[in-house]
């Protein structure tokens, strides 16, 4: 079975982003995969406020995504890149800590400006830490995502298709690189 982990680089437990994250774990679990979790807010804040990457929070997290053949990372848009609170967890991943890992970025932001941020801002961070299959993200825009009267999230229609089509893209992706592995 094939180890995915999804990063949420959300800072509250409570998110637009959370909910589709949650929602992109269940069409995962749907085809067969084994999904982790990553929520960097619930991970102790001083041991990533003070790079402690021996902390066993910090290891546990990092043997997670050193395991998975493939991450999901998620982050909310803020002044035209993702979040802090990713960035501060992206530090602390050992050098080429994505290497040879299939990755799915997934965002979201107030408009459609911010779309370029997954291809100017995101990209190249993960590129550095070793990324070298990197598909097509998924940019939703927070209007997507809202909470219906009983405090639930609904997502979009048209979000959940486009999901439904990049989940599907990047299993099939993710097999066939495992097939020409092997």
């Amino acid at each position: 079975m094939n180890k995915i982990v999804i990063i949420s680089g959300s800072p509250t437990s409570f998110s637009r982003l959370n909910s589709l994250l949650k929602y992109t774990k269940q069409l995962l679990e749907k085809a067969e995969m084994e999904v982790s979790v990553v929520q960097v807010c619930e991970l102790p804040s001083e041991e990533l406020l003070h790079a402690k990457w021996d902390a066993p929070a910090i290891k546990e997290a990092n043997m997670l995504i050193e395991e998975a053949e493939a991450i999901v990372i998620g982050t909310p848009i803020y002044k035209a890149s993702f979040s802090g609170v990713l960035k501060t967890f992206l530090d602390l991943l050992p050098e080429n800590g994505l290497k040879d890992k299939g990755i799915l970025p997934l965002a979201i932001g107030g408009t459609r400006s911010h779309l370029l941020m997954l291809e100017y801002s995101l990209k190249p961070i993960l590129s550095v830490l070793g990324a070298t299959h990197i598909e097509k993200g998924v940019f939703v825009q927070n209007v997507q995502v809202s909470l219906n009267e009983e405090g639930e999230t609904e997502i979009a229609s048209v979000t959940k298709t486009r999901l439904i089509k990049s989940v599907d893209r990047f299993v099939t992706t993710m097999l066939h690189s495992e097939v020409q592995c092997q």
